[in-house]
């Protein structure tokens, strides 16, 4: 059976927004999706960008993956499959997207394995594969030397700068940075507080946003 939740959802949707949204659900069927912003975040059910961005149909390219990493760019297509690569192409080629924005989170679930060395949830190990790439972060962040929760922090937040850099690996991305009509992003949300963090593109820090 369906589930519940989601034929409930569904049936406020049909009776609320869709109706109160008709004529953007036409266009948008009609002349297709033309979004200014692509957003990369972690899969967590408590991280989902269009509620914390209060954004609506067609306003965000959203990509979704374990921790919100970007890999970097590997030119040969036969190496292995490219979800995420494969939303950059389109997102920056097709959409033509001017924002890229990268958005890690408090109590990120892939990069806590990573840190504390987890157990495989399955044989394949594709998390614990995944989550390898993020090596460089852990090196440069170091081992545990004081407070956990600071540490686990660094290492979020140092994720959200690797997957920014390797943005730049994509020759795509680079040209239109260089070229001044796409920019790329850092942010970072607090899952407890609610409070997201910007990262200061002159100082490379992550800071809180005031209204």
């Amino acid at each position: 059976m369906f589930p519940q939740r989601l034929t409930e959802g569904y049936s406020s949707f049909l009776h609320g927004r869709l109706e109160t949204e008709r004529a953007r659900y036409l266009d948008l069927a009609a002349y297709g999706q033309h979004p200014d912003i692509m957003l990369i975040s972690c899969g967590d059910s408590r991280v989902a960008p269009e509620t914390i961005f209060d954004s609506g149909p067609g306003e965000m390219f959203v990509v979704r993956n374990i921790a919100g990493i970007v890999p970097p760019c590997d030119d040969n297509p036969e190496s292995a499959f490219h979800g995420t690569s494969a939303c950059i192409e389109f997102g920056v080629n097709a959409l033509e997207v001017a924002h890229i924005v990268v958005m890690g989170h408090a109590s990120c679930g892939g990069v806590s394995a990573y840190a504390n060395k987890a157990e495989p949830l399955s044989k394949p190990n594709f998390i614990g594969t995944w989550m390898s790439q993020i090596k460089p972060v852990a090196d440069k962040v170091g081992p545990r030397t004081g407070d956990y929760a600071e540490w686990i922090r660094n290492m979020e937040w140092g994720v959200v700068e690797y997957s920014m850099n390797n943005l730049l690996t994509f020759p795509d991305v680079r040209e239109r940075v260089e070229a001044g009509t796409l920019t790329i992003h850092g942010a970072y949300f607090g899952v407890a507080t609610g409070v997201l963090f910007i990262r200061n593109p002159d100082t490379g820090k992550f800071e809180p946003y005031q209204e």
